[in-house]
């Protein structure tokens, strides 16, 4: 499952797996080999000033994102990908019971979907050099990426 990998993701600032596209893009080209499924989850904010709106140059999908043909694309609204769209449906009808995340943001999106895919009872695998971490104000990207992956291998991931 591919997490929020669009346009506005930051560059120059303070980053942890800048080079995780490349590693998304390797990783859905084995899943599509194998015939495994490429989930896609995107944010949309309604706000038209927002780099997210539907129309805005941020909110389409980088080039390691974009979808093959009849791959599924879930748009969210929250910062789970499970509260704002049918994700959980889908996986339930098709049987899917593990995820492989990869993505952005290791801090927010990635970390809120982990969890709420574990309360659920899916099985949650976060591919750690796959997954983009940023800085926050007087917070280096490096910390809230350790932080973040250690509280999810203690019980989500």
């Amino acid at each position: 499952m591919q997490m929020e990998m669009q346009q506005r993701i930051d560059t120059g600032q303070d980053c942890v797996n800048a080079d995780a596209p490349a590693r998304i893009a390797a990783l859905t080209a084995a899943f599509r080999k194998s015939g495994q499924p490429v989930l896609h989850i995107r944010h949309r904010e309604d706000d038209p000033a927002s780099a997210f709106h539907e129309g805005a140059a941020g909110h389409q999908p980088m080039p390691c994102a974009q979808a093959a043909d009849g791959e599924p694309i879930f748009v969210k609204r929250t910062s789970s990908g499970f509260a704002s769209t049918d994700l959980e449906a889908h996986l339930r009808k098709t049987g899917i019971t593990e995820l492989i995340v990869t993505g952005a943001v290791v801090g927010f999106c990635v970390n809120s979907t982990v969890r709420a895919g574990a309360d659920l009872g899916f099985r949650m695998t976060v591919v750690k050099d796959a997954v983009l971490g940023f800085g926050l104000s007087g917070i280096p990207a490096r910390t809230i990426f350790d932080v973040t992956m250690a509280h999810l291998a203690a019980d989500f991931a």
